[in-house]
């Protein structure tokens, strides 16, 4: 069902990669082409629920659901090396036990593709680009996440100062957050 709600928003896909990780499902990432934007959107994060990771057992039925979207200009970098960094990201809630939710910070410890500025991205609020997509109850909807990358400066920043500051500075600066090669936002 997601892969129908991400084909009728983004369009088909031109290109998909799988990634499977010991004791998790299979995470597939999508690769969508429009003019010079290229979307990158996960498939498989709402296979389970993400849970409370203090909950003694997870519930298998009720619990918030999600896939990842990033978007990023073309031919600017080599993008396409961010399809396994952004399998770890959707398998995060499996593995780690996290709650991926819009103001969170995700970080993958590395370049997201080669010579990318960016080790980490801030999840965004859904509902743009690709809208929930309603399951029956007492399934809760598959919110699609757009994934904003961050340096590591404005990461440590949005620490302090929190994700709608962040976002705020981005908004003043002009900055083009789909630049795969920006520079980190001004911050003083």
């Amino acid at each position: 069902m997601s892969l129908l709600r991400t084909v009728t928003a983004l369009g088909e896909p031109d290109a998909r990669a799988a990634v499977t990780f010991l004791g998790t499902d299979r995470v597939e990432v999508l690769r969508f082409r429009e003019g010079d934007v290229i979307r990158y959107a996960t498939l498989g994060m709402s296979a389970q629920p993400m849970s409370d990771p203090t909950a003694m057992l997870a519930d298998p039925v009720k619990g918030p659901r999600a896939e990842l979207v990033l978007s990023v200009r073309g031919g600017l970098a080599d993008t396409d090396k961010v399809l396994r960094p952004l399998a770890v990201l959707a398998a995060s809630p499996q593995v780690e036990g996290v709650i991926v939710a819009p103001g969170a910070s995700l970080d993958v410890g590395e370049p997201l593709w080669p010579g990318a500025p960016f080790t980490s991205v801030l999840v965004a609020e859904p509902g743009g680009l690709v809208e929930d997509l309603e399951l029956d109850e007492p399934l809760d909807p598959v919110r699609f996440l757009p994934l904003l990358p961050m340096t590591p400066n404005e990461a440590a920043w949005k620490r302090v100062h929190g994700a709608q500051a962040l976002q705020e500075r981005w908004l003043t600066n002009g900055t083009d957050l789909r630049d795969p090669s920006r520079k980190s936002v001004p911050l003083d």
